[in-house]
């Protein structure tokens, strides 16, 4: 029996199969909370097994709660509009962060991973942060860019793939990963900060800044891997074999083989969840809006997971609801 049939045939006997429930929640019910005092790094400790939830909040956005803490991923709630679904991209629109959609949906965060830094996965952080006291992790363009927005350096955390972090009910292992390639087979937005630059006023004051996949390990519980754009160093996948992956889209098809060599170097999920396939200037209202040629890559998407890993499940997900892996 070849190797990777064999772990997973090892894996599926030792753990039942993926159960995927929803539940609704509220946009406006959660209380906000007052601002919290930037607090020391997370001392892993001793904590009781609770109830999971991963709620989606559009492009690669996640809520995970995991009995009573919460870890954000590429948090993005204001949704401005930048033209780029309509064909009028607009390179120096301002980063207007909207408090008013931020604050209701975040009440509290201990952790937040950046996948990126762009805008449509950083540009909400500084305020998130500021306001809960969350531990900030992601590039060293993350790090500089928090510094640039005043957060204090003990409430950052620079990390680059092999890091695993412990936090007593739940680990994050950081994985180095790469960002998708448009048709002219570049990166929107590409560079790194390696010092503090002034502070953002514009989407193109976010550079991509190198890219990281994060995955999550809930003790008794799922273990998720977490993508945030469509390309994969998958060398760097051997041995993760998460229970679930949050898969983001390809608008493009100048990454080679990206889905067979994602969904190989993962082991095969047993359930896949696309991501980055909605309009993301668009409220954050269910039905998501897809763009017709998103609609379009989307539904292929599907088929092609579903022809690479026949045993994995699909899981497109809607905003804001609560699933239970």
């Amino acid at each position: 029996m070849p190797s990777l049939d064999r772990r997973r045939f090892l894996r599926d006997a030792a753990a039942t199969t993926a159960l995927v429930s929803a539940g609704g929640l509220a946009a406006g019910a959660a209380t906000p909370a007052q601002a919290a005092t930037p607090a020391a790094a997370p001392t892993p400790t001793a904590r009781r097994r609770g109830a999971v939830s991963f709620r989606w909040w559009g492009t690669a956005g996640w809520r995970v709660d995991i009995s009573d803490r919460t870890v954000l991923v590429d948090p993005f709630l204001s949704r401005i509009d930048t033209g780029l679904f309509t064909g009028a991209f607009q390179t120096a629109t301002p980063l207007t962060v909207r408090a008013d959609l931020i604050d209701p949906r975040v009440d509290r965060a201990m952790t937040v991973l950046v996948t990126h830094t762009h805008w449509d996965h950083f540009m909400d952080v500084p305020h998130i942060a500021k306001r809960t006291g969350a531990r900030v992790f992601g590039t060293l363009t993350a790090y500089h860019l928090g510094l640039a927005y005043g957060l204090p350096s003990t409430q950052l955390s620079a990390v680059k793939g092999g890091e695993v972090l412990d936090f007593g009910d739940h680990s994050v292992e950081v994985v180095g990963s790469l960002h998708s390639r448009n048709p002219s087979y570049s990166v929107a937005f590409p560079g790194v900060r390696v010092t503090q630059p002034p502070q953002p006023a514009t989407i193109a004051d976010l550079p991509e800044g190198d890219t990281l996949g994060y995955l999550l390990r809930v003790d008794g519980g799922p273990s998720v891997y977490f993508t945030g754009a469509s390309d994969v160093a998958e060398r760097n996948l051997t041995g993760l074999s998460p229970d679930v992956a949050m898969v983001a889209m390809q608008s493009a098809t100048t990454t080679g083989d990206y889905l067979p060599r994602l969904l190989a170097g993962l082991d095969y999920p047993k359930v896949i969840v696309p991501v980055h396939y909605d309009n993301f200037e668009t409220p954050l209202e269910n039905p998501p809006t897809v763009a017709d040629t998103d609609r379009a890559r989307l539904t292929e998407m599907i088929a092609a997971v579903r022809r690479i890993s026949p045993r994995s499940r699909v899981l497109v997900p809607e905003y804001e609801t609560a699933y239970h892996f």
